[in-house]
């Protein structure tokens, strides 16, 4: 047994993506059995038509276009949301203002702390695309009827209506992303391919969502704006039902975890504390680059619009580099990937704090934006390789929600650094990232002996 426990934990670092037995193939409805000898009395079997393959991977396909097109638009909704809810406010004087448009964007947000008994709400569905489904139409709903009601409804109802809003906000994220494999299949290079695609949901939704409401309120005013926004997150809903069905049977469906026992798995099983701890101190420079972006640009330009061209090329090269990750999968063993792009997110913060000039400033900002990207990437992948399949949503929301938090932590910390000059900020951003990574190989050294072992017992464990 010390052998082999060796041999497990040398291939988590090795580079090597191990893939279970032909005999027992973990799906996300659990194992599956291991491949029956044909019955002589069920006679000959039936060959497969020649061109099954290709129907199959055409399915694939076009199922995956639809996730990409729904996770765009509810994200999108989701991301535009809290600079509507502004706008509206700001809209109606007289009425709260610009404090009672943060007081509905916190109350948005703030639902995510139960993220996790959402996923298991999720993960214990018999076909989760109707609970999906379901969850993104009442997002949809509740933002929408949000913007019809303020003002003619007191507050606290109106506050009301975005909770429970926000209470879908985590089946739009990780919830979401836990369902990918069921998709593209068992292919390792398939995953991380639409792996990346989905990254770049993440990306393309941040600008598309504030650029939507800017534009509409422009044009028609803020409630309109969020009245699109909530049919956004409606349609995104209804093109849930056009995924393919999760064939889950008694057989096949694993009961879910408890919640205190998924969280004890991320604990235990080593990649998954690893880079849950590296990507929420890494989030915690990335969740203030914004902010010292626009202090960085006016600096250096002698105007606001700099700064924000500076935030512009952080989210462009954000968006690039997660293009380029669905366009070219990563390979090998997915926490290695993240440790090395931790690195080079560090490199590149580090770069940012030494430019020299504005135009060096928009490039390294750009490889900053990029590094993240692939970063989220390679993250979301050992989320999908390791996870317990009775386990899978709890183990993207709850590490999801964690890098959220310390993204917030981030910002504030950093409209506190950036009074000190944005260059020393960036540099101290620079060392934080780098220490992730120190943190993770230390933890990997010291708990070398013991973790295989204790990834074996979380995969042999039944569920309670």
């Amino acid at each position: 047994m010390p052998h082999r426990r060796k041999r497990a934990d040398d291939d988590a670092t090795s580079g090597t993506l191990r893939t279970p037995h032909p005999t027992a193939v973990p799906t996300e409805q659990g194992p599956t059995a291991a491949p029956q000898a044909p019955d002589p009395a069920d006679g000959p079997p039936t060959p497969e038509p020649q061109h099954a393959p290709g129907r199959s991977r055409q399915r694939r396909g076009l199922s995956l276009a639809v996730y990409l097109t729904s996770a765009t638009l509810v994200r999108s909704a989701s991301g535009g949301a809290p600079v509507a809810l502004v706008a509206l406010t700001l809209a109606r004087p007289g009425h709260g203002g610009a404090a009672l448009g943060g007081l509905l964007a916190a109350l948005l947000t703030l639902p995510n702390v139960a993220g996790p008994w959402m996923a298991r709400w999720l993960e214990e569905a018999r076909d989760p695309r109707f609970r999906l489904a379901a969850a993104f139409i009442v997002f949809g709903l509740m933002l929408a009827a949000t913007g019809l009601t303020l003002s003619r409804l007191p507050v606290a109802l109106v506050g009301l209506l975005v909770v429970i809003g926000g209470l879908c906000d985590p089946l739009m994220t990780g919830g979401l992303s836990s369902r990918l494999a069921l998709i593209v299949g068992e292919d390792t290079r398939a995953q991380r391919r639409a792996e990346g695609w989905d990254s770049a949901t993440y990306g393309t939704s941040n600008i598309l969502g504030p650029a939507a409401v800017a534009a509409i309120t422009a044009l028609s005013g803020a409630l309109t704006a969020v009245v699109a926004l909530g049919a956004a997150g409606v349609v995104a809903g209804l093109l849930m039902l056009a995924l393919p069905k999760e064939h889950r049977t008694a057989a096949t469906r694993q009961r879910s975890m408890p919640v205190r026992d998924a969280l004890a798995v991320i604990v235990r099983r080593g990649p998954l504390r690893r880079v849950m701890i590296a990507t929420m101190i890494t989030s915690v420079s990335t969740g203030g680059v914004m902010v010292i972006a626009v202090v960085f640009g006016r600096n250096l330009q002698g105007s606001a619009g700099a700064g924000a061209a500076l935030g512009a090329a952080y989210g462009v090269g954000n968006l690039c580099g997660a293009l380029l990750t669905g366009a070219f999968p990563l390979t090998g063993e997915p926490e290695r990937w993240v440790l090395r792009l931790i690195a080079a997110n560090a490199v590149a913060v580090g770069l940012c704090a030494l430019a020299p000039g504005y135009v060096l400033a928009l490039a390294t900002f750009a490889l900053a934006g990029a590094t993240s990207a692939v970063l989220f990437t390679a993250s979301l992948a050992v989320r999908s390789v390791y996870s317990p399949p009775n386990a899978r949503a709890q183990v993207f929301v709850t590490m999801a929600g964690l890098k959220m938090a310390a993204g917030s932590a981030g910002t504030a910390l950093a409209g506190t650094l950036v009074g000190i000059g944005p260059r020393l900020a960036l540099c101290l951003n620079a060392v934080v990232v780098a220490s992730a990574v120190t943190v993770a190989l230390t933890d990997l050294r010291l708990t070398r002996p013991r973790s295989a072992a204790a990834d074996q017992q979380d995969t042999s464990s039944p569920a309670k």
